[in-house]
């Protein structure tokens, strides 16, 4: 009785795990540089990320102070004055590929992203973010970009440094997926 059970838990695993496919090594970068005046840019390769191929629904989560920026210094006003990361220590994604249907993928396929972003404690929905899909060799590799502002997030910049980071983020992805 008991290997039935456990023939059973093991093929039910496996048929769940069909449908999914996964990274913890996404890289998610953003920046906020405006010109004349130091780059405002920081990368996070750690992202985790899932998608079902059975529905498109697709989830991420970066830890905040997974971030990197060249200049340590910023990088800690990042996360103490506007981040507040020790608060606010993860940015989430859930959301849906729209029209994503998994047997008719092609190598290649441009489709959009519509769900809602945590960020900062504030959550912000997003529609149409345009999205590039490639399908070889049993990985997905999801690519994209969009824009969001600072106070969608209830961010505040200082009037000191508000001329040297724009009031608009520019978000880029880049996740590698494998079947689970």
């Amino acid at each position: 009785m008991k290997r039935i059970l456990y023939i059973s838990l093991f093929i039910c695993t496996i048929s769940f795990g069909q449908n999914k496919f996964i990274t913890k090594t996404g890289t998610l970068n953003f920046e906020a540089s405006v010109p004349s005046f130091e780059e405002v840019a920081a990368k996070n390769n750690s992202v985790t990320v899932i998608i079902n191929t059975e529905n498109g629904e697709i989830a991420a989560l970066a830890l905040v102070k997974a971030f990197r920026f060249k200049n340590a210094l910023m990088e800690e006003h990042f996360n103490e004055n506007y981040a507040e990361s020790d608060k606010f220590p993860k940015a989430t994604f859930k959301g849906k590929l729209i029209e994503f249907s998994f047997e008719k993928l092609n190598t290649t396929n441009n489709l959009f992203i519509d769900g809602e972003l945590e960020f900062h404690g504030v959550t912000k929905q997003f529609s149409k973010i345009p999205v590039s899909l490639e399908y070889a060799n049993d990985k997905i590799i999801l690519s994209g970009h969009f824009t969001a502002h600072p106070s969608d997030f209830d961010i505040k910049i200082p009037k000191i440094v508000q001329s040297k980071v724009s009031d608009e983020v520019q978000i880029a992805f880049n996740f590698e997926l494998l079947k689970k």
